[in-house]
């Protein structure tokens, strides 16, 4: 389960957080700072439980229980710090602006008035303490100890083949066969022929059926096959290979000798050795391990097993030999023969609706059919068969033998890696998701952990999204390369690891939920409908601790589909959820967005993209924390927030497709934290000045200035700097206006100064410009 991770990431945030300097010197001014020392030190304590508690999960309801609570507090504690950091920004913007004035204040949240900061905070602090100090006590009664951490080990596979179960696969193994047989234009005597994709597809089979081909035999003079797994261990690689071509046991304690030995009987010999299940990343320990290789004999071959892509890619291997999932006919044969010793139904009418429903729902996966297959084996009874077909698992995936190679795939991910897996649970099947949208929500809920590196969390979140994707984690979209989906299996893995605390609401409905069992969840999502009742919703009301309401559809975003929410829901709903870090109404024919946004303080990515808003609320201006405003293609917006320049967290404005939005606010170039900035629309004497960006130094991706001939004085243009900014994508626009008020010299001086980096751009767009281009 998922309870350990978050816990383990959360408590990571929260110490670093208690640990600081800074929060330090502003919680002693408040009072509360022995409260958090306190806390502190008890959560160090926690903390050295968890590997134990992680291990002891699965089979101890009671520590299960434990963990889930430890997780709900951990949550709990990271809300009040959030309080505390947000009260704090609040603070010092006040007293950069000076004494506030009446009107301002107005658009201060009530709850940051009404009590001082250490009246709210210490009946809050007290309690979670006590309640840390609770769970604590009970490490004895479960048996909870201090217990390094330690990696599940990999099951080893060999080359014996039993060749009774393989179905399918031809036109694959033609391709492969092909490949083994050709000598090629590789620059050196061996080369690479990798099998790759997820957990439970067959590229072990695929290759023990290569291993085992009697032509492969006769073609190649050696043979030796490596069962490596998750360590790329170069002395016992090494030594396996020299036993296997050289048939003795003779032991070499010396990585030196022993290569030296390889080589020799490699040496115009030509070879096939199989790498089975290579997980590692290190360009340096391939070029180590085959050093013996280079004096092989032209045509030698290495089949490489991985579902990771990252070293094939460093070692220019283009054309990547992706193993499908089976056709239906060839996974209703595999199932057939494990359930029942035939490849078919036809002896057994009876259990056929039930047996190809069940193939249905493996979705091709060969480990999934097999297993699953086995465990009907001595069920002959409809009713068996009805009851696996209509089991929980196919929702929940809560019993781990269904998919053990998916499972092993998940165990193997650190700890945020899993995190980040199972948020993507509230993900429905099919739906296809954004790279960097997606790395923005994990950024919003706090998963993406800087602590122990000089990353930024964009960086960050683009490497793990890019494990993810090598593992076979996420794929690319069948139809649009673009966009990544998850597969159907992996999707009820996730669901199955994400416990109680993320929520996917049409999943929970189906369930009969009850008001009680919404209060514990943090992450919810929900998929769009045409008509969105507050009724739908009502139960949610109690999930006052919810992190994240998140509208998501599987439909694409240019079909034609209209979906309409009940106003209700914005105003009566939202006020509800304080702790809301993730809002996404994407999609939704919503008009105006309610002033009760701007109580949402903890908010940090806002989606209103494809909305029919025209404006938005003042008070949005107090979203001190928001990183993330989704605006694209609201058609009807005319203008953004007076100021907009308090957003002093935002990093990410996306404002494409919105063509009635002629003005920019002024003070946005005081945004120093924006990254990408979508368009800039320069103004005359009221509006934005293109100096103002040379502040945006974070600046990159593509943007679109827009007004450009408001600009009257060259140089204005060259403050903007965007030589320093590594932007991939640039459109300059002038007025599609032209007559005698153009001053084409000028504009000829504007385009110079306006030069972007060279190095990063990818596409430039220069448009009603009216001097000529040289």
């Amino acid at each position: 389960m998922a309870a350990e991770i978050i816990v383990s990431e959360i408590l990571k945030a929260v110490l670093k957080t208690l640990a600081s300097e800074a929060f330090n010197t502003y919680n002693r001014s408040k009072g509360i700072h022995s409260e958090l020392k306190k806390l502190e030190r008890i959560l160090t304590k926690i903390q050295s439980l968890l590997n134990d508690a992680s291990q002891k999960e699965t089979t101890d309801e009671a520590v299960n229980q434990w963990l889930n609570d430890l997780q709900h507090l951990a949550y709990d504690i990271d809300d009040v710090l959030d309080d505390l950091a947000t009260e704090d920004t609040r603070r010092k913007l006040n007293q950069e602006s000076g004494t506030m004035t009446s009107k301002v204040r107005k658009l201060i949240p009530a709850s940051f008035t009404n009590l001082s900061l250490s009246q709210r905070m210490h009946p809050k602090l007290d309690y979670i303490t006590a309640k840390f100090e609770d769970l604590e006590k009970e490490k004895d009664r479960l048996g909870l100890i201090n217990l390094k951490d330690e990696k599940p080990k990999r099951p080893y596979q060999t080359s014996l083949l039993d060749t009774s179960g393989i179905v399918g696969r031809q036109e694959e193994i033609k391709e492969l066969l092909v490949k083994l047989f050709e000598n090629g234009s590789c620059t050196q005597n061996f080369s690479i022929v990798p099998i790759v994709g997820m957990g439970g597809l067959g590229k072990t089979t695929l290759a023990k059926i290569l291993y085992d081909d009697a032509e492969v035999k006769k073609h190649f003079e050696l043979k030796a096959w490596v069962s490596v797994s998750d360590r790329f261990d170069i002395f016992n690689i090494s030594k396996v290979i020299l036993q296997s071509v050289k048939r003795e046991d003779k032991e070499l304690t010396d990585q030196n000798l022993l290569q030296v030995a390889l080589k020799n009987q490699l040496k115009e010999k030509r070879f096939l050795i199989v790498l089975d299940d290579v997980w590692s990343e290190s360009y340096d320990d391939w070029q180590t391990l085959v050093s013996p290789f280079k004096e092989c004999a032209p045509g030698s071959k290495i089949i490489m097993t991985t579902r990771k892509v990252q070293l094939l890619t460093k070692l220019g291997c283009v054309h990547l030999n992706h193993v499908q999932t089976l056709s239906h006919d060839d996974a209703v044969s595999l199932f057939a023969q494990h359930a029942l010793g035939v490849d078919n139904f036809d002896s057994h009418p009876a259990l056929k609706q039930y047996g190809e429903g069940i193939v249905e729902k493996c979705d091709g996966l060969p480990l999934a059919l097999t297993v699953l297959g086995r465990s009907l084996r001595t069920k002959n009874e409809e009713e068996e068969w009805k009851e696996l077909l209509n089991n929980e698992i196919w929702r929940f995936g809560k019993k781990d033998e269904i998919v053990p190679a998916l499972r092993l795939s998940y165990n193997d991910l650190s700890a945020c890696l899993k995190q980040l897996f199972a948020y993507c649970s509230l993900f429905p099947k099919d739906y296809m998701f954004d790279k960097d949208d997606l790395i923005l929500l994990w950024m919003a809920e706090g998963f993406l952990n800087t602590s122990s590196s000089n990353k930024s969390m964009e960086r960050l979140g683009v490497e793990y999204f890019e494990e993810l994707l090598s593992r076979s984690l996420f794929q690319h979209a069948p139809n649009n390369k673009s966009l990544f989906v998850m597969h159907d299996l992996l999707n009820d893995l996730a669901t199955s690891v994400a416990g109680e605390f993320f929520l996917r609401l049409d999943i929970e409905k189906a369930k009969d939920f009850r008001k009680e069992a919404l209060e514990k969840y943090r992450h919810m999502s929900f998929v769009r409908e045409e008509y969105e009742a507050y009724s739908k919703f009502k139960p949610i009301k109690s999930a006052t601790s919810l992190r994240t309401f998140l509208a998501v559809s599987v439909e694409l975003e240019d079909s034609w589909e209209e979906f309409y929410l009940s106003s209700k829901i914005l105003v009566d709903l939202l006020p509800e959820l304080p702790f809301l870090r993730v809002l996404s109404l994407s999609g939704y024919f919503i008009s105006e967005v309610p002033e009760t946004i701007g109580s949402l303080k903890h908010l940090r990515y806002l989606n209103l993209s494809r909305t029919l808003i025209t404006c938005l609320p003042e008070n949005v201006g107090n979203l001190f924390n928001l990183q993330s405003l989704i605006l694209y293609r609201c058609n009807s917006l005319r203008m953004l927030p007076i100021n907009f320049s308090k957003l002093k967290n935002l990093r990410h404005l996306d404002i494409r497709d919105t063509p009635l939005l002629s003005k920019i606010p002024l003070g946005i170039g005081k945004l120093k934290s924006l990254q990408t900035l979508s368009k800039i629309i320069i103004g005359g004497d009221d509006g934005l000045a293109i100096a103002e960006l040379k502040d945006l130094t974070n600046l990159h991706g593509k943007t679109h200035i827009k007004g450009l001939e408001k600009v009257e004085i060259a140089s204005h243009a060259s403050e903007a700097n965007l030589s320093q900014k590594r932007l991939s994508g640039l459109e300059l626009e002038w007025s599609d206006v032209f007559n005698d008020s153009r001053k084409k010299s000028l504009e000829k001086e504007v385009l110079d100064a306006l030069k972007p980096h060279s190095e990063s751009l990818i596409k430039l767009g220069i448009v009603s410009y009216g001097a000529a281009l040289t």
